[in-house]
C-alpha cells in the first residue's frame, strides 16, 4: 500500500526507482556511480525502506545530473507513497556515528521543502566521487519529496565516513518519521487538516 514507482526521462539521464515504506531494508541501486550506490544502499538499509534504483546518465561529463536526478525520483517517490501521511510520526532526528565522524538529522515530513546543510568535508573527492554531490542529492531528495531536512556534521576527519553517516543519519531519521504511530490511529499529524 506504501509503494510507489517512479520513472524520470531527460535528455540527460534515466532514472527508475521503486520503493516500499514497509519493507526489511532489501535494495538493488544501479546508478553507474559506485560510490552513490554504496551511499543508497546505506539509505534502504538503515531506513528499512526498500529501495531499487536503476539510472543511465551522461557520466562521460561527470556524475552530478545522474546523483541530482536520483534525488529528484526517489523524493518524488517517498512522497507519491507516504500519500495524505495520516497516522505517520512525521518527524524524524538522528545523531550517528562512525568512526571519527558524527552527523546530525532532524526532519520533518512537513510537504515544505527546506534544507539545511551544515556539512563540510575535507576533501573535493572520495575516489572519483565529488563530495558535493552529496548536498545535491539531499537538496532534489528535500524539495521533490517535500521535506524540511537538517543536516549537520559534528565531528569528522575522513570524506568517506563524514557522507555515510550523513546517509545514514538521515536514513534512521526517515525511519522514524515514516512510521505509523499507534497513539495517532490514523489521524493527521497537524492542526491544519493538510500536509
Amino acid at each position: 500500500m506504501r509503494k510507489a514507482t517512479i520513472t524520470r526521462k531527460t535528455a540527460e539521464t534515466e532514472v527508475s526507482v521503486a520503493l516500499n515504506l514497509d519493507g526489511t531494508g532489501r535494495y538493488e541501486n544501479r546508478t553507474g556511480v559506485g560510490f552513490f550506490d554504496h551511499m543508497l544502499d546505506q539509505l534502504s538499509r538503515h531506513s528499512l525502506i526498500d529501495l531499487t534504483v536503476t539510472a543511465r546518465g551522461d557520466l562521460h561529463i561527470d556524475d552530478h545530473h545522474t546523483v541530482e536526478d536520483c534525488g529528484i525520483a526517489i523524493g518524488q517517490a517517498l512522497a507519491e507513497a507516504l500519500g495524505d501521511k495520516r497516522g505517520i510520526r512525521r518527524y524524524g532526528h538522528f545523531s550517528l556515528a562512525m568512526d571519527d565522524a558524527q552527523v546530525a538529522c532532524a526532519l520533518d515530513l512537513s510537504g515544505r521543502p527546506y534544507l539545511v546543510w551544515n556539512v563540510a568535508f575535507p576533501t573535493a573527492k572520495v575516489g572519483a566521487f565529488d563530495t558535493e554531490l552529496v548536498r545535491e542529492f539531499f537538496q532534489a531528495l528535500s524539495t521533490h519529496g517535500g521535506i524540511t531536512l537538517h543536516v549537520d556534521r559534528m565531528h569528522g576527519l575522513n570524506s568517506h565516513h563524514i557522507a555515510e553517516a550523513a546517509f545514514k543519519s538521515v536514513a534512521r531519521a526517515l525511519r522514524m518519521a515514516v512510521e505509523a504511530d499507534p497513539r495517532l490511529g490514523g489521524a493527521l499529524p497537524s492542526t491544519k487538516g493538510v500536509l
